[in-house]
């Protein structure tokens, strides 16, 4: 059986987002693979599979009439994107991605470092500052969604690496 994601500690505040108020934070442990962050953020983030874009479509639809940004908003054309996200920052172990919207800021880090010589731990660290009201109904509404793509994108990395 592949190894699963499972839910760790965050200590807020993060350097990644330092007004953070809301943060979660999954790990895998991924055997027999090398792996940078930006890697493994693209092999997590790049392709949704079609229930979360039929989501995020509806995710989009909902909110579009509050004047917030949708899936995909490019907040600079020159950003390089992973998936709906830009990147923020990037090194071998970190890569950090995320935007800032009227109702909230998040940021999306993966970090990746050994864990013994022949395995790497990943993980993605979720953290949101909610700055009004209808950012705070919208973490409460989105949570329950949000562990399950969390957890289901960072299984990807499980998987073996297609040859090319």
């Amino acid at each position: 059986m592949p190894p699963r994601p499972h839910a760790v500690p965050v200590t807020l505040p993060h350097p990644a987002l330092p007004l953070a108020d809301w943060a979660d934070c999954y790990e895998l442990l991924v055997p027999g693979q090398s792996t940078t962050a930006i890697s493994a953020a693209k092999r997590a983030l790049a392709d949704f599979p079609a229930w979360v874009r039929t989501l995020m479509w509806l995710r989009n639809a909902i909110v579009s009439p509050f004047g917030l940004k949708g899936s995909g908003a490019r907040p600079d054309s020159k950003a390089e994107m992973i998936g709906f996200f830009p990147v923020i920052s990037r090194s071998s172990e970190q890569a950090i991605l995320g935007f800032d919207d009227i109702h909230v800021d998040f940021r999306i880090v993966v970090d990746v470092r050994q864990a013994g010589e022949l395995a790497q731990r990943v993980s993605v660290t979720t953290l949101v500052r909610r700055k009004i009201l209808l950012g705070k109904i919208y973490i409460a509404v989105i949570t329950p969604f949000h562990r399950l793509i969390v957890k289901t994108m960072l299984s990807r990395l499980a998987r073996p690496v297609a040859a090319v």
